[in-house]
């Protein structure tokens, strides 16, 4: 008999397993989960040298997956940005950014970049660029909100040398200036949000050791919300080798908490195709190890193929030649194959993508690929079973939740209950997980997504979906958890409790399935464990915890305001 490494018992532990069983206890030998049983049966397996945790009847659940988001790149900004997910007022939020005012040394920007929107706070307003220059007028100030704007003060476009003789290279946005001509410091993106993120590029960037730092406090602070596993979707500004140093280093130290599997997302409009054809010469799908792998391209496989979702601005038409530019990308893809996922938020985008895939699939190939439709808030039924047809999942994300508002004054009442379908895509069989799409634009925070999809409810409280579009608890956590494996192609490997499957669990701070709705965006985890090893413990389970990772730099906003799955104690800021 196998003796276990470490045995958790007295638990509540949702398995998720082909029996939906609800279990007491698991039992762990090295990475992977030995059994899960009733306390009697697992304490057989206790040995010697076994660790045994006593859960206090805690839920625990198997590690979240997160299957599309933007890790990779946010790893290497984390310590630097100012995060307002929880900010309850535009005061507040303001009140943060004079107080890092005066922390921020010379040389260092404010950023504020995603996972907030104006409809959570109390004033139901966006700040105005006069209120941040009051606030912080001698420090480089870059806020962005959603897909539509960013403000810059005056001590950024000093910076960055933002005066009434700038020229704009910009094709879908540009700088609201006075009546003089001089650039106010908003930046609007109509409908792209491209322009906004080439000023953020613009700004001081941290060196390898400190994106290394920022990397690993980032991981800690997902472990700190139960999530183990993420897809990465790439995103402009991350280049395929170039910027991919500091995961790869940290998986090569054996520093890695969070598993990823990483999409190659072409960055140069018209020269995808030889994009492709470098990187399938240099990297392989499925190349690497259970912590960092290439999983397949996209979420951009060319740049006429991608429709923008500024829900504030009229819907984008794709462009005519974008059949042309997709085609011979796919073929290349589909015939070395590769797995691909492709983001689209319209049903209209949707005929003509699924058109094209189809064409070039039935000659090319598309079986046990997996690919992915990425979003997809207003697809219909017809399209949803297209994709299921091709062999397709889809990956649904929390991007309305913060765009509420926005997409009731453009398309009604009546289209704000019916957008993001997921009652309905569940009804058509496709393979089905969620995601976050963080951090441009929604939280990083899977219960913030979790709690949407229980409650229909955007950030500032509206109800978006009618009661009978909305999920089950259960069906909401999955999507998390066991249905996210399929997506990455690791079926039995990871996302359940369950014998021979990756140790990865999370132990919860309140039950997930009896607290009160509006707590499920609260939930953090109190013990996380990924391989079998804790990487986060709290409260009544500190002593298990991790060593501390070393400090970020005094000037960071993340050990003074706390970030989620980061808390500090509370502090006054006016």
């Amino acid at each position: 008999m196998t003796e276990a490494d470490l045995i958790l018992t007295n638990g509540k532990i949702t398995t998720f397993d082909a029996q939906g069983r609800v279990a007491e206890a698991v039992a762990i030998a090295g990475e992977t989960i030995l059994e899960v049983g009733t306390d009697e049966d697992i304490l057989r397996l206790k040995g010697n040298d076994t660790i045994v945790i006593d859960l206090e009847g805690k839920r625990a659940i198997p590690g979240l997956i997160d299957s599309h988001t933007h890790i990779i790149r946010q790893g290497n900004n984390f310590a630097m940005e100012l995060r307002w997910d929880n900010v309850p007022s535009l005061a507040d939020g303001l009140a943060m950014l004079k107080a890092q005012a005066h922390r921020t040394p010379a040389g260092q920007w404010i950023r504020v970049v995603g996972g907030w929107s104006a409809d959570q706070f109390a004033e139901r307003r966006l700040p105005t660029i006069n209120e941040i220059n009051a606030v912080a007028p001698d420090v480089p100030v870059y806020v962005l909100h959603l897909y539509d704007r960013a403000w810059l003060n005056k001590a950024a476009l000093r910076a960055l040398g933002i005066d009434s003789h700038y020229y704009e290279p910009f094709v879908s946005g540009r700088l609201e200036r006075d009546d003089n001509g001089n650039p106010t410091g908003l930046a609007l993106a109509r409908p792209n949000a491209q322009p906004l993120y080439a000023l953020l590029d613009l700004a001081p960037k941290l060196d390898f050791e400190q994106q290394i730092l920022s990397t690993k406090h980032y991981f800690r602070a997902l472990n700190g919300l139960g999530l183990t596993s993420a897809l990465d979707c790439a995103g402009g500004f991350l280049n395929y080798p170039d910027d991919y140093g500091v995961i790869t280093e940290l998986n090569r130290r054996g520093e890695q908490t969070v598993r990823i599997g990483y999409q190659l997302f072409a960055q140069r409009p018209l020269s995808e195709l030889d994009d492709f054809k470098r990187w399938h010469d240099m990297v392989k799908p499925d190349q690497g190890n259970n912590y960092l792998k290439c999983v397949g391209a996209g979420e951009m496989l060319v740049a006429s193929a991608y429709d923008f979702e500024d829900f504030s601005y009229p819907r984008p038409e794709l462009p005519k030649r974008m059949e042309g530019d997709l085609r011979p990308v796919l073929e290349f893809l589909l015939e070395n194959r590769w797995p691909i996922r492709f983001h689209c938020t319209y049903e209209e985008s949707a005929h003509r993508l699924l058109t094209v895939l189809e064409e070039v699939g039935r000659d090319k190939g598309l079986e046990e690929l997996n690919w992915i439709f990425d979003h997809g808030e207003t697809i219909s039924e017809k399209t949803m079973d297209w994709v299921a047809r091709l062999g397709g999942g889809i990956s649904y994300q929390n991007r309305i939740a913060f765009q509420a508002t926005a997409y009731r004054e453009r398309y009604g009442e009546d289209a704000l209950r019916e957008v993001m379908p997921v009652r309905k895509m569940m009804a058509s069989g496709v393979p089905l997980a969620a995601g976050t799409d963080a951090t441009r634009v929604s939280s990083y925070n899977p219960w913030l997504a979790i709690h949407w999809a229980v409650s229909g409810k955007g950030r500032g409280g509206d109800l978006i979906w009618a009661k009978e579009n909305r999920l089950s608890r259960e069906d909401a956590l999955r999507h998390w958890t066991a249905a996210g494996a399929w997506f990455s192609r690791e079926q039995g490997i990871k996302g359940q409790i369950a014998a021979g499957q990756l140790a990865d669990l999370a132990v919860l701070d309140r039950d997930y399935f009896a607290v009160e709705e509006s707590e499920i965006a609260d939930i953090t985890s109190d013990l996380t464990l990924s391989g079998g090893k804790v990487v986060h413990a709290k409260d009544s389970l500190s002593h298990y915890a991790p060593p501390p990772l070393p400090e970020l730099p005094d000037w960071s906003p993340i050990p003074f305001f706390g970030a989620p799955g980061a808390p500090v104690d509370a502090k006054s800021f006016v």
